[in-house]
């Protein structure tokens, strides 16, 4: 009877009143101790006022429902395909709406409803692929903040290929410890032709010049990340560069000169057919000619073959220097090895390969000085605290965390 009186009332009320009123039959309903007539009263008032005309009021109903489970799934379902503002509210929270519920709003909604349905508490992978594949950048900036999201490696693609040059995004991307390896390297790809794009509308670089440079920054920053991930990983990159065109005989030798050793195996790998196991087994015997065979079948063209094989007898004689870290800059030592060996060369075959070793010399030059430079430069400023606070030489705390 009473809830036939708010009925009875609200056709006259103003829409603020009718509103409180609403959020407190709601929590009654909800919270209460009502006769199951009047719950029965309650709900099918609740019902009609999902056609009230007033935003406000259907709003305070979506606030009251929204975290409730006891809540009628079909009023959620109904709030959940209102107006973005109100659909937000139980987006965002309610536990009633299935998978299937929030990939038809996802395909229907604005950015207010998909980020509302990206910051839920957990997203499963069927709608993160939905919001990978139809979301603006904003909505998919805040899944890939959300640590409750899961999103399968070809969303996260999706995510890059549609907007990758979104620099919030790929931050967020970063951020992630579930982010594939290759997703990583595909991140970066991106990244550098984001800058590519600028710097050619600039006019700073010749089209031919700056091409050359994103490719190099490209295979620089993938053999990078390759050193510190695990040989399952450096796999699956692997096979992702070649089935995108990526894995060529250049990105190899960088990675062999760059005594990336995972990489190298797992490339060869890829391109032979063969074990990782049996391939590390030929590439690093001493005695026979196992590592030459492997390299011609990998189908690596015969103009390189020299450098390879004189990169594969100066990685296994040894000899590192300190300045060099394995997989993440060039050796020095490697590459003016290879030089040697490629100048005996006939220059109709060799231009090209010389041309690309002297860069990987200047590479490697620059990245040995750079690091020595910071050493000096470390040990230097060291000697200048010292030098300035001899009374603190009793001190070994400091000094050692001076020198950290």
């Amino acid at each position: 009877m009473i809830v036939r009186q708010f009925l009875l009332w609200a056709q006259t009320a103003p829409p603020g009143q009718r509103a409180e009123a609403l959020g407190a039959l709601a929590r009654a309903y909800l919270y209460g101790h009502l006769s199951p007539l009047d719950r029965a009263e309650a709900e099918t008032a609740m019902t009609a006022f999902l056609d009230d005309p007033s935003p406000l009021v259907r709003r305070a109903l979506a606030e009251a429902v929204a975290n409730a489970a006891e809540a009628p799934r079909h009023i959620v379902v109904a709030l959940a395909n209102d107006q973005s503002d109100i659909a937000a509210r139980v987006l965002a929270r309610s536990t009633l709406l299935s998978e299937a519920d929030l990939v038809d709003c996802a395909a229907l909604g604005d950015e207010l409803t998909q980020t509302a349905i990206a910051s839920r508490p957990y997203v499963p992978v069927s709608v993160s692929a939905a919001l990978a594949e139809i979301a603006a950048a904003g909505p998919l900036v805040t899944l890939a903040k959300n640590s409750g999201a899961v999103i399968a490696e070809l969303s996260l693609a999706r995510m890059v290929e549609r907007h990758g040059k979104e620099a919030e995004l790929r931050e967020a991307l970063l951020a992630r410890s579930d982010l594939p390896l290759s997703i990583r390297q595909t991140i970066a790809v991106a990244l550098s032709e984001s800058l590519a794009s600028f710097v050619r509308s600039c006019g700073w670089l010749t089209a031919a010049r700056m091409e050359r440079v994103v490719q190099e920054a490209k295979e620089k920053a993938t053999v990078a990340l390759s050193s510190e991930a695990t040989r399952e990983d450096v796999a699956r990159l692997v096979a992702h560069l070649r089935s995108t065109g990526q894995l060529t005989p250049g990105l190899i030798l960088r990675a062999m000169l760059s005594r990336a050793q995972g990489f190298v195996e797992a490339a060869l790998a890829e391109l032979t057919g063969l074990p990782a196991e049996r391939v590390a087994g030929l590439l690093w015997d001493r005695r026979g000619a196992g590592g030459a065979a492997l390299l011609r079948k990998a189908g690596l063209p015969d103009s390189l073959l020299l450098a390879f094989e004189a990169a594969l007898t100066a990685w296994r004689e040894g000899g590192r220097d300190p300045l060099e870290a394995a997989g993440a800059q060039l050796s020095r030592r490697m590459v003016e090895r290879v030089l040697s060996a490629c100048e005996t060369l006939a220059p109709d075959e060799a231009a090209r390969l010389l041309a690309l070793l002297r860069r990987f010399e200047a590479e490697a030059a620059r990245d040995e000085a750079r690091k020595l430079a910071s050493a000096l430069a470390d040990e230097a400023a060291l000697a200048t605290v010292l030098e300035h606070a001899p009374d603190m030489l009793d001190r070994p705390a400091l000094i050692a965390q001076v020198a950290a």
